[in-house]
């Protein structure tokens, strides 16, 4: 008896679901996320107390479209790496859910538009500042120097400081001692952070030929890295003091957390000693410990003036 093939259509397209999830996926909402972590406690910082509804929705959406441009502009720069990537060959322009001038116009309009956004709502300063963080993040960084250096992160890393500026100058207009510090803070934190990250995938970053420093250096020696980042990082928390009016609880949640970030980078130090399996190593400890961190600390500044 004759078997009937039966006709099948074409496959049916991507839904509008799926296509604002992709344009989403651009903007890598999770970085946006840290990045919003660490200028919203900045501006109750700066007002030593609660800041106005508004200047802080403002400040959040426009600095939340600035973040979305600069990521969305380093996908498309990225697209080559990330198809080579494990970790990242799902992202939007690998697997074809956008192409890549829909991107590269996406990431522009946002950048245009976070620019004037924050311009008129907030103020032109921190338009400017956010401005400057998304070209250096896209130009200085994903261009010049990822597929050039090993110190790719240390220096282009300065961009994801720039938010605890674009806060403090939201409500004061001015920049100060205190969002430099806070700056330094963070410039300090990401090589730790990234580094643990880049250990746990240094397969990765070696196979897409990016010269990430775990992919490129012994274990041991960055490690060691890490823990010198480490405690410039916890010093320089600790300026926040003089430099601003505080009272006991930043100092005394700088310090704690300080000595378990430096507990866990000094533990890395000795297991990279020991062992160079990822089994052994367990990167992605100090990894989600710097995130709580970040968190913990830009927080505990928010929450200080209510204290005293």
């Amino acid at each position: 008896m004759p078997v009937r093939e039966v006709a099948q259509g074409p496959a049916p397209g991507p839904t509008a679901r799926d296509v604002v999830g992709a344009y989403v996926a651009l903007t890598k909402p999770r970085i946006i996320e840290l990045l919003l972590l660490t200028t919203v406690p900045v501006m109750f910082l700066a007002e030593q107390g609660v800041p106005g509804l508004w200047i802080v929705l403002a400040t959040v959406v426009g600095g939340a479209l600035s973040a979305g441009s600069a990521n969305a502009l380093n996908c498309v720069v990225d697209a080559d790496i990330d198809q080579r990537m494990r970790r990242t060959r799902r992202r939007p322009l690998p697997r074809h859910a956008v192409g890549t001038r829909a991107a590269l116009v996406f990431g522009l309009v946002l950048g245009v538009v976070s620019t004037v956004w924050l311009g008129v709502l907030v103020n032109w300063l921190s338009s400017g500042l956010a401005l400057a963080a998304n070209v250096f993040y896209v130009v200085g960084y994903s261009m010049l120097l990822k597929r050039r250096t090993s110190q790719n992160i240390v220096w282009g890393g300065a961009a994801g400081c720039f938010p605890a500026l674009i806060g403090w100058t939201a409500i004061t207009g001015e920049l100060a001692w205190a969002p430099v510090v806070l700056f330094m803070v963070v410039f300090f934190w990401t090589p730790p952070h990234f580094w643990a990250l880049a250990i746990r995938y240094r397969d990765d970053y070696a196979a897409a030929e990016v010269p990430m420093l775990p992919s490129v250096a012994p274990t041991e020696v960055v490690a060691r890295k890490i823990v010198g980042y480490a405690w410039a990082m916890a010093a320089t928390s600790l300026l926040l003091w003089p430099v601003t009016p505080t009272g006991w609880f930043y100092p005394a949640v700088a310090i704690t957390l300080a000595i378990v970030f430096l507990v866990e980078a000094h533990d890395l130090l000795r297991r990279a000693r020991t062992n160079d399996s990822i089994a052994t190593l367990q990167p992605m400890r100090l990894f989600h410990f710097s995130n709580a961190y970040l968190a913990l600390l830009f927080v505990a500044a928010a929450v200080d003036p209510f204290l005293r």
